[in-house]
């Protein structure tokens, strides 16, 4: 069994809190590796989205909901009008009739409902989408915008329209990269003594950013 830091002599106390802090570096760099790649290639492309040419590549379809389909959603409006707001999923077998027509998933997605149509919106990384059904003939309509993977990338960077579990991601990494950054910073220290251009380097990287946003940013 090994003897805590603190009875250790400061020597070996030194050796033993560096090698912890190395540890932690390496397992935080690790898990937050691909992320830091990801968001600082996205930083770019966010910082230059102005001189990036995106050409989005729009796609209709068309379609006519079945009669009995139709008649459901006209049964439902007036509940969903009255208890809801106007906004409620659409009912399972309409999702499942969108499933089977298009491919899109809207199941448990909230649906704005008004006398004459019924509109989801699905937003999604990169793109657009939404999905309109008419009542009074049941003519549906989707559309989708795809901006490319540029912008797709983007929107992960900025967490738009990414989910739960993106927000997870996001939230881990921060917390690896925090993990990271501090260890660093205390590795910069006890190795300060014999490096003299540490603390220099370390004070440029805080001042230059606090005066370009001090005197260059208005």
């Amino acid at each position: 069994m090994q003897p805590a830091a603190s009875a250790l002599p400061s020597s070996s106390r030194r050796a033993y809190w560096l090698k912890t802090l190395h540890e932690w570096h390496w397992v935080s760099s690790a898990l937050c590796l691909v992320g830091m790649l990801l968001f600082s290639i996205t930083g770019i492309t966010l910082n230059h989205a102005g001189q990036i040419e995106a050409r989005p590549t729009v796609t209709r379809l068309d379609g006519t909901l079945p009669p009995p389909l139709r008649e459901r959603l006209e049964n439902a409006l007036p509940a969903v009008r009255q208890q809801r707001q106007g906004r409620a999923p659409l009912p399972p077998e309409v999702s499942l009739w969108v499933q089977a027509q298009w491919q899109v998933d809207t199941a448990g997605r909230e649906a704005e409902w008004s006398d004459d149509e019924v509109y989801v919106s699905l937003p999604r990384p990169g793109g657009d989408a939404w999905l309109r059904i008419a009542l009074p003939d049941g003519e549906a309509e989707y559309e989708l915008t795809d901006r490319g993977w540029i912008s797709y990338f983007n929107d992960l960077h900025k967490g738009r329209h990414t989910g739960v579990a993106w927000s997870w991601f996001i939230d881990i990494f921060a917390a690896a990269a925090l993990v990271f950054s501090v260890t660093g910073l205390l590795i910069l220290k006890m190795h300060a003594a014999k490096r003299p251009f540490t603390w220099p380097m370390v004070g440029l990287g805080l001042l230059a950013p606090l005066l370009l946003a001090l005197l260059l940013i208005h």
